[in-house]
């Protein structure tokens, strides 16, 4: 059960690849509390506050999600379907970091909502950039919409 604040959901089932990301991110100080979900189901239940994290409290979403495509149980597109259908989770930014080279998976990636889609390099420092640059943008840069009691809120109007 974790009922804590995470500023990054990293869905995962490579153990090098997450070894990898949380490196990067911490080493570059972007995120200190990640948290790891090994399948699509885990993510699933951490972002809907259901099955063991059903405490976790919509309050408190993720700031970015990082996702693989495939992985054990509810594939990544699956994931993303549901989080864009979804008025609590649908503007929670949603990153693809993939292995995947398949044009099907990045325009499917792109028609369900995905912020953006990334291909995961094989060379460890291009790795560390990449993972670099986007915790950069989406964490430090970027400005999301305001949330409030879970759910994003419209700007008022003049604003």
């Amino acid at each position: 059960m974790t009922s804590g604040k995470f500023d990054i959901l990293l869905v995962d089932d490579s153990q090098e690849d997450v070894d990898l990301t949380l490196h990067a991110l911490r080493s570059e100080n972007l995120a200190s509390s990640v948290f790891v979900a090994r399948d699509g189901a885990e993510a699933l239940d951490y972002l809907f506050c259901t099955g063991p994290h059903s405490e976790r409290s919509f309050d408190y979403p993720p700031k970015l999600v990082l996702l693989d495509l495939k992985l054990p149980k509810v594939d990544g597109m699956e994931i993303l379907r549901q989080v864009r259908a979804d008025s609590r989770t649908k503007n929670i930014p949603v990153v693809l970091v993939t292995s995947s080279r398949e044009e099907r998976d990045l325009v499917s990636g792109y028609d369900l909502g995905a912020n953006s889609y990334l291909q995961k390099p094989v060379d460890f420092e291009e790795f560390r950039k990449m993972v670099k640059c986007l915790g950069l943008y989406w964490l430090v840069i970027n400005q999301p919409p305001p949330v409030l009691n879970g759910k994003s809120q419209p700007a008022k109007q003049g604003q």
